[in-house]
């Protein structure tokens, strides 16, 4: 199979979909590759890298697009590169389909088959693919919250974990996931004063028994949600229902109760959002202000840490990119865990969650794929 990776041109996102080391996996089992030139530049990856692991250097997207059968990316076609797709194409990345309609719709229009890496599953339930980079947005939730927090950076000017004599800060975290607990694990080890709610009571229990008195848990209501957001200088929303748009959990009448100048991240920004007053920024301009609570709501926080974030990810998604190449979308048909993935396939939505929040009649996906192979 011919595999083309892209350079990402959303803002400030500088992964990569491939790493050299995974390009000589592919080319070792027949594949050939093709990266856009200076792809991985941005994560310290040049050219010289890919070439001497076998991979063809071109130089355009309009060439990978054209010529690739399958599209190995990081975040979402944008609107102009969802026009270079074509029926019998492979396409796998983030997608994020559930709020974002104009996507959707010309994803359907082009006739690809597009696998999202947010709703692969595993035999135990989880994500596989999705959870390197819950692990790094959750991690780096507390640490643009604590950035945000700062005097200079409009917040309230408060050190997350205080000093002796004067208390440290308060930090809610809505959702004891993948998350909210790496999100829980920065925070209390920079010395906040933590507290997760989640509606899990067996999830409640398991960060109980690892983490005792040091991480507060709360069964999650409206009623603890709002006394939690009154006494929070941080909230991060961390919660997920895979594949369709968030629930919002903090209304903007809670938000009028918070502290002036506290601070929320809203890490589920990506499938819309957790928080009432949330709407998706970039690193160029991270926040924004509404009822003088500073909000951060980065679409692709692990861009931030792109080196780190393209290493977790590619190591994540290696297996089911050989797995692809190998047998194409014949490889959907005996592995439910990669079928769970497809989204979109040759103008049919082919994932539930997203075909009941933006009104598409819903196929089921191998139905689709045994009708049209």
């Amino acid at each position: 199979m011919l595999i083309g990776v892209p350079k990402e041109i959303k803002n400030h996102e500088y992964r990569v979909g491939l790493t050299p080391a995974g390009v000589s996996e592919l080319v070792a089992r027949g594949h050939r590759v093709m990266i856009e030139g200076g792809g991985g530049v941005g994560v310290g990856l040049d050219d010289a890298e890919y070439l001497a692991a076998g991979a063809d250097i071109v130089a355009s997207a309009n060439e990978v697009f054209t010529r690739a059968e399958m599209l190995i990316k990081v975040k979402e076609p944008q609107p102009h590169e969802c026009k270079m797709l074509r029926p019998g194409q492979l396409l796998f990345t983030y997608l994020h389909l559930a709020p974002d309609p104009r996507q959707t719709e010309l994803l359907v229009q082009s006739g690809v088959s597009a696998i999202a890496y947010e709703t692969i599953t595993d035999d135990r339930g989880g994500l596989p693919l999705l959870a390197p980079m819950s692990e790094v947005a959750g991690r780096l939730s507390a640490q643009q919250g604590a950035h945000c927090l700062q005097k200079a950076q409009g917040g309230a000017g408060i050190l997350l974990g205080g000093v002796p004599g004067v208390a440290a800060a308060h930090v809610c975290i809505l959702g004891g996931g993948v998350v909210g607990l790496n999100a829980a694990r920065v925070a209390m080890g920079l010395g906040a004063n933590v507290t997760i709610l989640d509606r899990s009571l067996p999830r409640l229990r398991y960060i109980d028994e690892i983490y005792g008195d040091r991480i507060n848990t709360l069964f999650s209501t409206a009623q603890a949600i709002r006394e939690q957001a009154i006494l929070a200088d941080l909230v991060i929303g961390a919660i997920l229902v895979p594949g369709a748009a968030a629930t919002k959990l903090l209304t903007r009448d809670m938000l009028k109760l918070m502290k002036p100048r506290s601070v929320v991240v809203d890490v589920a920004i990506d499938q819309g959002g957790c928080f009432e007053t949330s709407r998706p920024t970039t690193h160029d301009e991270p926040t924004y202000i509404v009822d003088n609570i500073i909000h951060y709501c980065v679409a692709n926080m692990p861009g931030a840490v792109a080196r780190t974030s393209t290493f977790a990810l590619t190591n994540a998604t290696l297996p089911f990119v050989m797995k692809l190449a190998d047998f194409g979308l014949q490889a959907l048909t005996s592995d439910v865990h990669l079928l769970a993935g497809l989204n979109v396939h040759r103008g049919l939505v082919t994932f539930k969650a997203v075909s009941d929040t933006l009104g598409y009649d819903y196929v089921d996906p191998l139905a689709a794929i045994n009708t049209q192979i």
